[in-house]
């Protein structure tokens, strides 16, 4: 069943719960698709009136938030030998290589790359533990932490939200052409910040090749 019309079988609160648990294991460190769950649960509160696009965006913004300050205190109390541990259960996200790229993103761009982390679904699962395992002044972490949850979680749900009520009021008038319109509107606000978030991720490797060929 598609994620979307099995929401669509659950009452408003249970949604809300889910995409806050999902969106905070996702954040924590664990390889969940927090993004799909929340684009699909605010396409859904565009075309459904019990579910509240506030409350949904409230409930995605403190799981990211919450999720993120809880890896960050397991990946400073954890340290190095978490990331191994975190390899051997999870080679496809945190592989070597994986850890090293993230690290750079780390190393180049601090606070930055944990705001930014967000729109790219290899930090977002370790910007958190990583900062606790580079033991990143909490205060700093917490800053970005805080910022990037809400213009992540909520300007996501309030992008995807109103892509859906201009899709449904043009699909009514103008029939497909509407609605790829109103889809291409949404879709390209979210990849112009996407793309300066992965520029940013992928500088540090650039920078890191000369290097390792000198090697």
């Amino acid at each position: 069943m598609h994620v979307q019309e099995w929401l669509e079988t659950v009452p408003a609160v249970a949604v809300y719960a889910l995409v806050g648990l999902v969106i905070g294991l996702e954040s924590l460190g664990i390889p969940l698709p927090g993004e799909i769950i929340l684009v699909s649960s605010a396409l859904l509160a565009s075309q459904n009136g019990e579910i509240d696009p506030v409350v949904l965006g409230a409930s995605a913004t403190a799981g990211a938030i919450i999720g993120d300050s809880i890896g960050y205190a397991i990946g400073r109390k954890g340290g190095r030998p978490l990331l191994a541990w975190l390899g051997d259960k999870f080679p496809k996200h945190f592989s070597e290589g994986h850890i090293a790229t993230a690290e750079r993103s780390f190393e180049k761009w601090g606070m930055w790359a944990v705001f930014f982390g967000r729109f790219v679904a290899l930090l977002r699962i370790f910007a958190g533990p990583l900062a606790g395992v580079l033991r990143m002044p909490y205060w700093k972490f917490l800053i970005a932490n805080v910022l990037g949850g809400i213009v992540w979680a909520g300007g996501t749900t309030a992008v995807i939200y109103y892509v859906g009520i201009v899709a449904e009021s043009w699909l009514k008038r103008f029939s497909w052409l509407g609605l790829v319109a109103a889809v291409l509107v949404g879709v390209t606000s979210m990849l112009v910040i996407k793309r300066k978030a992965k520029k940013a991720q992928q500088d540090p490797q650039a920078q890191a090749q000369p290097v390792a060929a000198a090697e």
